[in-house]
């Protein structure tokens, strides 16, 4: 799960000013969409689905009391699942656009709120998110979903002022309370993922792995990558532990079963009963051992003679 804030510019992530260049630019997919005659996601909060850019401008724009002119209004999020997620969350581009909405809804968002310290929750949080499906950037056209979101510099009540960028955490004095700690952020939202959806994430596709082989020392480093073999190691084992036993399950279900016929079958005497390892009789043999014995028994009453 890729989760970044893209940092502020003069083009489209310009958040001194109107929100109305990001959302007009988080439709241009919706229009190569329509022309192909596929279906496009409308911008979405955390109780709604299918919304106009022009309410979206209007709630964020609005939503500045006390801030200055050269302040931030608003931020933007990127949230982009990795290949192997996307199979997690659903087959079809609906299924997982529905998928993508849950998360960001049960977990992204409260996640977010939490983040501040200053006992919000996700309902203290202004935000609206849009989908996109762009395969552009992929390879072999795959799917590229992801989401976009604007959330707003104030909070719901249009009071408290809230930035993820930020580079206080958790600070008890000062002008400044609460803070932002991205790292804490994405772990929590990665973790909130594997367990909304039932994801197994290899220990290579964690942050804490990304994070160490970036930022961490070289003796972490090592020490990171002896955990990932360890895991992986691990993780063969118990799969030819599971494939091993599921074998030996199939092997000795046909083994029961195969008594049982035995077990079931009507008597038909010793030949019968060891006709599995004796050498089947056919009807001309029958015949050839009929006139053998009978060539024996002229012989032994030509001899009583």
């Amino acid at each position: 799960m890729n989760i970044d804030f893209p940092p502020p510019s003069k083009g489209t992530y310009n958040n001194a000013g109107s929100s109305r260049r990001l959302a007009a630019y988080l439709e241009h997919e919706d229009l190569e969409r329509i022309e192909k005659g596929i279906y496009t996601e409308g911008f979405f909060n955390l109780t709604e689905e299918n919304l106009y850019k022009s309410q979206v401008v209007k709630d964020i724009d609005n939503n500045k009391s006390q801030l200055l002119k050269t302040d931030a209004k608003f931020y933007a999020i990127h949230i982009s699942p990795s290949a192997k997620e996307l199979q997690a969350i659903g087959v079809t581009e609906k299924e997982q656009a529905e998928a993508m909405r849950r998360y960001i809804r049960e977990i992204f968002i409260p996640e977010y709120a939490k983040n501040f310290n200053k006992g919000l929750s996700a309902e203290d949080i202004k935000f609206y998110g849009k989908i996109h499906f762009d395969r552009d950037r992929s390879e072999n056209n795959e799917n590229n979903m992801h989401c976009h979101i604007i959330v707003s510099r104030k909070d719901q009540a249009n009071k408290i002022k809230l930035s993820p960028l930020t580079n206080h955490r958790n600070t008890k004095k000062g002008v400044i309370k609460g803070g932002f700690d991205r790292s804490n952020l994405f772990q929590k939202a990665e973790k909130g993922f594997d367990v909304l959806f039932n994801y197994v994430r290899p220990l290579d596709e964690s942050f804490e792995y990304c994070n160490t082989m970036k930022n961490g020392s070289i003796t972490e480093q090592i020490i990171m990558q002896e955990r990932v073999n360890e895991f992986t190691n691990s993780l063969q084992h118990d799969v030819m532990s599971s494939v091993s036993q599921s074998f030996n399950q199939s092997v000795g279900q046909q083994a029961r079963e195969s008594i049982n016929q035995s077990t079931n079958s009507p008597n038909l005497g010793l030949s019968s009963a060891l006709g599995v390892f004796s050498p089947q009789v056919h009807g001309e043999d029958v015949e050839e051992l009929k006139k053998m014995e009978e060539i024996k028994r002229k012989k032994n009453k030509g001899m009583k003679r």
